[in-house]
């Protein structure tokens, strides 16, 4: 019974707890409900919260961009209506200033025409005058004119003469009296030693035993001494001394250079002589480059092509009556310079003038042509300024245009005059032996000519290939009837033909 009781209890009880279970889970659930829709709700108020103020910063700033856009616009319209009120302003100035314009020229077209009326009115005045006065007169205006010029003519002609004789002569007076003046002045600061050149140079032997190892056996090293140089050598009576005797310069510096090398190497013999001879002609152009130089540097002028330097240098054996012609050159500068200083032109291009003036010479006896022309021809080759190539071409003329060629040509013949500075003869006697040398070296199958003696003989050196024994006894008659018919020379020439054959072979 109490078990019963007692599981009647217990169910009881446990429906109890489960009936209050129930509720409390509902009631449960029912809080969790509220507290969801309490969040969604609080949410949703944030959100239309939120909205509310996105919504009125929005109309804010449009209304703030409707203001701004508003006041822009008003500034516009402020601006337009001064760039209007401007452009009328000026648009009433410019009618004002076309009006004024107009009535200008309207003034100005009415005086025009009162000119022209005026002008009108004095030109039938003065025909009138001219007409009464040719009536009076019983002359035409031209008549009047021309008989009014005679009579001043004829009064006058006789003091005009005198007038213009006069100025002439003070003209001619002062510009003689300048000139003398500018040219005793170049003549007194330019000092020159002038010594000829000659025809011989004087080689001097360390003893008398060497003239007989010059001379070497049966002739043959004097022989092949004046064969190579084209030079006579005189051997005399003169002690430790022989003399190289040649017309030209550079013949005779070869062979001076020639005998030094073989005296200084003791080995004299034809193979040797050959051999230093061209090495004599090498250190001869290197004398040549040298003396251009130094010429060149004293004479302040610089940048020059080497290969124009070496034709100045060459100058330095060409003579002209006698003068040396690179020192006649430099004398020239010198004195064109102190010339051109006294007129006040450009002194460095007239020095410069005068010293190429005779540039063409270093070369005229191998080109064909005048050296005034060969100088012109040279210098434009070289690109020097145009004045110093027309000095180089007209300073022989009577009347150069240039004034440096005028500066040139008075230097040039100051320096030509001065007392020994030149002999005719020498230069008549050089002409004459180059002449004979020409005339000579016309004929086919010449190698070499050379006149020796002052020029009393000619050698001929022929080409043996083309030239045999019996043609050689031929052409030296030839050379001989030529010689006679077309050169002048006192006394007789003498005509040497050698035809040498020369046979080299190596031994290896």
């Amino acid at each position: 019974m109490n078990q019963f009781v007692i599981l009647i209890v217990a169910l009881v009880a446990a429906g109890v707890g489960v009936g209050v279970g129930y509720l409390l889970r509902k009631q449960m659930a029912r809080a969790q409900a509220n507290s969801v829709e309490a969040t969604a709700e609080r949410i949703l108020t944030e959100a239309k919260t939120k909205q509310q103020e996105i919504i009125i910063e929005g109309k804010e700033k449009a209304q703030k961009m409707i203001d701004d856009v508003k006041t822009e616009e008003k500034q516009v319209r402020l601006d337009m209506h001064n760039a209007q009120q401007r452009l009328e302003k000026r648009e009433t100035t410019f009618d004002q200033k076309l009006i004024e314009f107009t009535e200008t020229q309207r003034v100005l077209a009415e005086k025009i025409e009162k000119v022209k009326a005026i002008k009108l009115e004095v030109e039938a005045v003065k025909q009138q005058q001219s007409e009464k006065l040719q009536q009076v007169a019983n002359l035409t205006k031209e008549e009047a004119r021309m008989e009014l010029l005679t009579m001043v003519e004829e009064e006058s002609k006789t003091d005009l003469f005198m007038r213009i004789a006069k100025l002439e002569r003070e003209s001619s007076d002062i510009y003689d009296e300048k000139a003398r003046d500018i040219i005793i002045e170049a003549i007194q600061r330019t000092a020159s030693s002038h010594s000829a050149e000659t025809t011989s140079s004087v080689v001097h032997l360390p003893s008398e035993e060497m003239k007989g190892r010059i001379i070497g056996k049966e002739g043959r090293n004097i022989k092949a001494i004046e064969k190579l140089t084209g030079c006579e050598i005189v051997i005399d009576d003169t002690p430790e001394s022989i003399m190289v005797s040649c017309f030209s310069p550079i013949r005779r510096e070869v062979a001076r250079l020639t005998l030094e090398k073989l005296m200084a190497d003791g080995r004299i013999q034809p193979a040797r002589i050959e051999e230093f001879v061209e090495k004599a002609k090498i250190d001869l152009s290197v004398i040549i480059k040298k003396a251009g130089e130094e010429a060149l540097y004293k004479m302040n002028i610089v940048g020059l092509d080497p290969k124009l330097v070496n034709i100045v240098g060459r100058l330095k054996y060409r003579t002209s009556y006698g003068q040396n012609i690179l020192n006649h050159s430099m004398e020239v500068g010198y004195l064109a310079g102190i010339i051109a200083a006294e007129l006040g032109v450009d002194q460095a291009k007239a020095r410069k003038a005068g010293f190429f003036h005779d540039i063409g010479k270093a070369v005229d006896q191998e080109t064909q042509g005048s050296h005034p022309e060969i100088g012109y021809a040279i210098l434009k080759k070289f690109n020097m300024d145009n004045d110093v190539c027309e000095a180089a071409r007209d300073h022989h003329l009577d009347k150069p245009e240039s004034i440096f060629a005028c500066i040139a040509k008075a230097a040039d013949a100051i320096s030509g005059a001065r007392v020994g500075a030149r002999k005719d003869s020498f230069e008549q006697f050089v002409a004459r032996l180059e002449e004979l040398e020409k005339t000579v070296s016309s004929f086919p199958g010449i190698d070499k000519v050379y006149a020796i003696q002052a020029g009393r003989e000619v050698r001929v050196f022929v080409k043996p290939n083309e030239v045999d024994d019996y043609n050689a006894f031929q052409l030296a008659k030839d050379i001989a009837h030529k010689v006679e018919e077309e050169l002048q020379y006192p006394g007789e020439i003498r005509i040497t033909v050698i035809r040498e054959n020369r046979i080299v072979e190596y031994a290896r």
